[in-house]
């Protein structure tokens, strides 16, 4: 596993020190707390928000999986920190379960369809990760796998329709910006490279697309400026191909891919600053188009698809409040986007989960009330 020399100051250099986009990149990040909450989803596009069972611990920048059973799995984050917890719907609790081989944060957590969690990348201490981990709920121990070709954070891991994983950008092991992809194959355990990206890249987007294909949006360059490129990954071909450009540059925005097929992509931060923005990529003509503006200029937050087409917005850096408590809601319907129930404690670079009962799960992230670990969030009926 490739050392990362001074990887505090390489991180921290990526913005000047009193910009909120530097403190997000800063590593390691304060233990500013995780936080936890249930959504439910209601008549009129209307929720509220309650809490639910509190975490052992925080795990900032850390992400949760939903797992088959209908749990959630939370693993790493700051520190770095090896030590899991699940959370139970049916209760409201979180329990503890084995910890990761190697503490880690900045990973990704992948869910494959056998049940398990892959787990890849990321960094413990001044060493980025090569070694990668499996997740299993039957016993709720974790095994390594086969071994990154390059450590990297900041990455993408996006579940394939044959059952891969692709991984792909982020920052390596020289403190910068990396093209290099790789595929896990659960079968045999291993890794392989592909073909790389066009531009490297950190802090984008991978959504995967109805017809199989991986759509990779905007995102950050070395010198932590947002760009514009759009790539489009292919599994049959194993390359990578350009295909129309953001309108306005961007990184740390959402991506969702809507039941009509078509990719919303709202918020993010600019080289003018944070957007309100959205837009919607078409797979089919390979074009952007404009859609209703967010009600605030956010970056950081998380977006969910709901059960009736809809996307809830939460949380992230607007303005003044690195934290927000903001949350909104967007009708693919008409394009417009309404504002809901405040968040009870503001939040940033969190996990939202769309649980089975049509509830979603946020948890994670940044906190400015470190006590205040979990939330809740209930359907106002």
């Amino acid at each position: 596993m490739p050392t990362v020399k001074i990887l505090h100051s390489l991180v921290s250099s990526l913005r000047p020190a009193n910009s909120v986009l530097a403190r997000r990149l800063a590593f390691p990040l304060l233990l500013l707390g995780a936080a936890l909450a249930v959504v439910q989803p209601c008549a009129g596009l209307s929720f509220e928000f309650q809490e639910t069972g509190s975490q052992a611990m925080p795990h900032p920048n850390a992400p949760a999986t939903l797992l088959a059973n209908g749990q959630a799995l939370i693993a790493g984050g700051d520190g770095p920190i090896a030590d899991a917890e699940l959370y139970t719907p049916t209760t409201g609790t979180w329990s503890a379960t084995g910890g990761l081989n190697a503490a880690r944060s900045y990973h990704t957590a992948t869910l494959l369809p056998n049940g398990q969690v892959l787990v890849a990348g990321g960094f413990d201490s001044d060493i980025l990760l090569t070694m990668t981990e499996l997740y299993d709920p039957t016993t709720g121990t974790w095994s390594a796998t086969g071994d990154l070709a390059r450590g990297r954070f900041f990455h993408t891991a996006t579940l394939l329709d044959d059952g891969r994983v692709l991984v792909a950008g982020g920052i390596g092991d020289a403190g910068l910006n990396i093209r290099s992809a790789e595929l896990y194959d659960p079968v045999t355990g291993t890794w392989t490279t592909t073909g790389q990206l066009n531009r490297a890249r950190q802090n984008h987007t991978a959504t995967l697309l109805s017809d199989g294909r991986v759509l990779v949006v905007g995102g950050l360059n070395d010198s932590s400026l947002s760009i514009s490129s759009v790539e489009i990954y292919d599994p049959a071909s194993g390359t990578w191909s350009t295909t129309s450009p953001l309108p306005e540059e961007r990184g740390l925005h959402s991506a969702t891919l809507l039941q009509n097929g078509m990719v919303l992509v709202a918020g993010g931060y600019s080289n003018s600053g944070p957007l309100a923005r959205a837009d919607l990529y078409d797979p089919a003509s390979g074009t952007w188009s404009p859609t209703g503006a967010l009600p605030v200029e956010v970056f950081l937050h998380a977006a969910t698809l709901l059960p009736n087409g809809a996307v809830l917005a939460t949380g992230g850096t607007v303005g003044a409040a690195a934290y927000s408590t903001d949350a909104e809601i967007y009708d693919p319907r008409n394009g417009t986007w309404t504002a809901t129930g405040s968040l009870n404690v503001g939040r940033r670079d969190h996990t939202s989960i769309l649980l089975r009962k049509g509830k979603v799960l946020i948890v994670g992230g940044q906190s400015a009330d470190s006590a205040s670990t979990e939330l809740g969030l209930r359907v106002r009926q």
